[in-house]
């Protein structure tokens, strides 16, 4: 039998599990707690989710309307917020319109009505997008220009640069592209996705009859063509790159292509062309336990999405009123869908401008560097890392800590090593060159018992995943999908090692994907130790997840969904025990998102007892901080930049109250690991959060959080009424500290000082 058939769709739900999740989950995904879990708490306490998030997507705004930041820092910044608000409109909203048509939508946790919330969102959605626009065309573009790259239109270019262009259309463009004419013969075209459009509209001059057609940007073309100091387009596939600081500058492919319309449609005469953009929904829905293949229903399913209903149609200013009815008639969306910006639309593409090869005006070059525990440990080998873990476990802070000498280098060596025996992996995301795979993959082959957990349902990255599967289970690897009806969202490594003393098994726990790239991106943590307790509970759900396990306890793990929302609960309750006793008592978490109403109103009622609750959320949070008699002693910040905030970290004082499962009878207690404070991570994925035991490094984990919540470190500060305030520069007007650029320069000097 196929091994994806046998471990992804004949094994039902662990019973304990689906009881578990039946009591958290209503027939809304969405819907919190039941309302005796509510009481005795104002009904107005939750801040709205997607208000939330589009107050996140606000900041990121923020960070590109801040001309202190570089000039090509802030281009991505406006990539990123297009980007962030297209999966915004293609997840969030679509799934809200979805529900709402269906009947099953009910009110939000923050008392608003569905309809209310989209009402909302529409609003300040269009605000944004306006704001967006604005700032490139307004402030970036002409920062830009000045400093020799210049977005120009078609009539702008000199006549030897146009007629290059002409050239570059007809061998690089032209055969790519495909006119769709629409008349009784052809119906209206199917609009994809995200592309990009031209509506085009021709007449016959024999007639002067009118015609409509569509004309579709092809996405393997360069959004932006550059063209250089001498004249020269970009080849369509490379990166446009400015040599030192010579002028470059950049041509819409849209106008290129609007200008040689004639070419599409000879004989007609063109009279009008405008650009157009349709988002639709693209959230994957499998019910897995209906499946007979979960690897074929995902493909399925994906084949599905490019035919979701339209969310937002994105309209070029200028367009006429008979296309823009057209549009909005054939492809049935509503009058609130519809959203008129400035060109050009889609500026996702500004990455290609981001990427231009001109250091002053970027971030200061940073190379992360190797921990300095491996890099110590005396060996044949330049960083044996099982030497390093055998002397202590190692807390990585990624992207600081070298991604590649530390995890990556750690799965290398297991997967060359003959003393190892066995390697289980999960993977949620990874890059398109894995080497993490090439590991698995190397172990393989090599005759080791190799256990990958493939999460194929991680969202948009589900085609690769599903590619990955396949490579991996035709090199030998055993390919698992975890439990049905749940996503499996840990992030864990387990290697299995023959010694002298017996085996021993080196574990690594993390807050991260085990993808390289992002790993220089996003600010992750991770722990490499062989402590047994830590190595027994892996072992113990690596079982779990491919077998059958239900009854299994762990030493040093929380595990979702049984045991991260009760754990959390039971530490902040014993937080707020403490305060009413008079001893100390906090809480200090940093994660992604805080959404889920059982931690939230943990959190008031510590609160209310007098515990100091200090959270960095970076996305959403639907803590309502500092209302009167409910949250005084909470405070949120939020912090954005050159990394993108990705650790989760939760402490608590632990001030001689009683001890915990396996916890430490006093003295702080501090877990990281993969789950956010939302119901998906709670309820419907498998998480992990492993407790850290090693004094220096709990100390440094809460020294990170009271550092983010300085009042002169630079962040947002989130508001009782929801909104946020962004503290950059004191009293004087000095800017704060950047709780980044500063552990890049610990970095750099523990690199000086031979690190």
């Amino acid at each position: 039998m196929n091994p994806m058939t046998e471990t992804s769709t004949q094994r039902a739900i662990e019973p304990e599990l689906a009881a578990h999740i039946a009591e958290h989950i209503a027939e809304d995904p969405d819907a919190g707690p039941t309302p005796a879990e509510l009481a005795a708490l104002p009904t107005d306490r939750f801040a709205d989710r997607e208000l939330s998030w589009l107050a996140f997507n606000q900041r990121v705004l923020e960070l590109a309307e801040d001309v202190t930041q570089p000039l090509l820092e802030r281009v991505r910044f406006l990539a990123i917020f297009a980007s962030n608000l297209d999966e915004f409109y293609m997840v969030r909203v679509a799934g809200l319109k979805r529900r709402i048509a269906t009947g099953i939508a009910v009110t939000a946790a923050s008392g608003l009505s569905p309809r209310q919330v989209l009402d909302v969102i529409s609003e300040r959605g269009q605000e944004l997008m306006t704001r967006h626009a604005r700032v490139f065309a307004d402030d970036v573009q002409p920062a830009l220009a000045a400093e020799g790259i210049t977005l120009v239109h078609w009539d702008e270019l000199e006549t030897r640069e146009q007629e290059r262009l002409h050239k570059f259309f007809r061998k690089q463009i032209f055969p790519v592209l495909t006119p769709l004419a629409v008349d009784p013969a052809h119906p209206f075209p199917y609009i994809s996705g995200l592309s990009l459009n031209l509506a085009v509209v021709v007449a016959n001059p024999a007639t002067g009859k009118e015609h409509f057609a569509r004309v579709k940007v092809p996405p393997l073309l360069p959004r932006f063509i550059a063209v250089d100091a001498r004249g020269r387009p970009s080849a369509p596939t490379a990166q446009a790159a400015a040599p030192g600081k010579g002028p470059t500058s950049f041509v819409p492919v849209e106008e290129v292509i609007a200008h040689h319309l004639d070419h599409l449609f000879p004989g007609m005469e063109v009279r009008e062309h405008h650009t157009f953009r349709v988002t639709r929904n693209e959230d994957v829905e499998v019910e897995e336990d209906d499946a007979e293949n979960l690897l074929q229903a995902m493909e399925k399913e994906l084949l599905r999405r490019r035919f979701g209903p339209p969310v937002r149609l994105e309209l070029g200013e200028g367009i006429s009123p008979r296309i823009r009815d057209l549009l909005v008639r054939e492809l049935g969306v509503a009058e609130d869908e519809v959203s008129i910006l400035p060109a050009p639309l889609d500026l996702t593409g500004l990455n290609v401008i981001a990427d231009l090869d001109r250091s002053d005006l970027h971030f200061p070059p940073f190379v992360p560097t190797t921990h300095r525990y491996l890099a110590e440990v005396e060996s044949a080998s330049p960083t044996d890392v099982f030497a390093a873990i055998r002397e202590r476990d190692v807390l990585l802070h990624h992207p600081y800590d070298s991604f590649s000498t530390s995890v990556q280098t750690f799965l290398e060596q297991a997967a060359a090593d003959p003393k190892v025996l066995a390697i289980k992996q999960t993977l949620y995301r990874t890059s398109g060159d894995s080497p993490i795979v090439d590991a698995l993959i190397d172990a393989a082959e090599a005759g080791k018992q190799v256990l990958a957990l493939v999460e194929i349902k991680a969202r948009f990255d589900e085609q690769a995943n599903i590619s990955w599967a396949r490579k991996l289970e035709q090199a030998g690897v055993h390919v698992v999908y975890g439990i049905v009806g749940l996503k499996t969202h840990c992030k864990l490594s387990l290697v299995v090692r023959q010694e002298s003393d017996g085996l021993r098994r080196y574990c690594h726990v993390g807050t991260g994907n085990y993808h390289p790239k992002t790993a220089r991106l996003y600010t992750d943590h991770g722990l490499l130790t062989c402590d047994p307790d830590v190595g027994q509970d892996l072992t113990r759900l690596f079982n779990q997840l491919s077998g059958y396990a239900p009854q299994s306890r762990f030493h040093r793990l929380l595990v979702a969904p049984r045991t991260v929302r009760s754990g959390l609960v039971e530490r902040i309750e014993r937080e707020a025990d403490a305060a009413r006793e008079g001893r100390e008592a906090w809480v200090k978490i940093k994660v992604n998102s805080v959404v889920d109403e059982v931690i939230i109103d943990a959190l008031y009622r510590a609160s209310q007892a007098g515990v100091r609750v200090d959270l960095v959320v970076r996305g959403i949070c639907a803590v309502r901080p500092g209302v009167e008699e409910l949250s005084e002693n909470i405070r949120v910040r939020s912090i954005l930049g050159r990394f993108l905030e990705h650790s989760r970290i939760f402490a608590f004082a632990n001030s001689g109250g009683p001890a915990i499962g396996d916890g430490p009878e006093s003295g702080p207690e501090v877990y990281i690991g993969s789950a956010d404070l939302m119901h998906r991570n709670l309820d419907r994925r498998v998480e992990t959060l492993v407790r850290i035991v090693d004094p220096d490094q709990v100390t440094e984990l809460i020294d990170l959080i009271d550092l983010s919540m300085d009042d002169g470190t630079a962040s947002w500060h989130l508001q009782a009424d929801g909104s946020w305030e962004r503290h950059s520069t004191g009293p004087d007007g000095e800017p704060l500290t950047d709780l980044q650029a500063t552990h890049v320069q610990r970095q750099r000097r523990r690199r000086g000082m031979g690190r």
